[in-house]
């Protein structure tokens, strides 16, 4: 089985703005709840190479992470890895944007999870817990872009 989870969803906004709006890895904490902060640890507008360091916190647990931006191909693609090693990360993420016909944008978002030491045992119930919030998510990132 494999450890990745995603969601889809539609959202009445042009593809330029919804990139805009999720190239700045500093929006997630509006509609991620986990996340407690973030921030671009790089200079300059998000590109390759782009870090941004946060802290989560997941099933009680505060952790720190890393990641950076491997590819962006404005408007369509984003996608991103984690640098930190904990007990599970995301090894591969990211977003694909395309128009729908009646001008807003169709939204698909990633994540493939990977556990390390004893997070082996974790992958799998992180997975179970993420894609049961997929639907969920793909909403929040919905509200929170229409409401820019």
């Amino acid at each position: 089985m494999s450890n990745q989870f995603e969601a889809k969803v539609d959202i009445e906004r042009p593809i330029g703005e919804v990139f805009a709006y999720l190239a700045d890895g500093e929006h997630d904490r509006e509609f991620s709840p986990r996340v407690i902060e973030i921030e671009k640890t790089s200079p300059g507008p998000t590109a390759v190479g782009t870090v941004y360091r946060s802290t989560v916190k997941d099933a009680g647990m505060k952790t720190a992470r890393e990641f950076e931006i491997n590819e962006f191909e404005p408007p369509n693609r984003i996608r991103w890895h984690e640098r930190s090693k904990n007990l599970v990360t995301a090894v591969e993420g990211g977003y694909d944007l395309e128009t729908t016909g009646e001008g807003g944008t169709r939204v698909r978002i990633f994540n493939v999870l990977e556990g390390h030491g004893v997070g082996k045992l974790l992958a799998g119930l992180a997975v179970g817990a993420a894609r049961k919030d997929a639907p969920a998510f793909g909403q929040r990132i919905k509200a929170a872009v229409e409401a820019m």
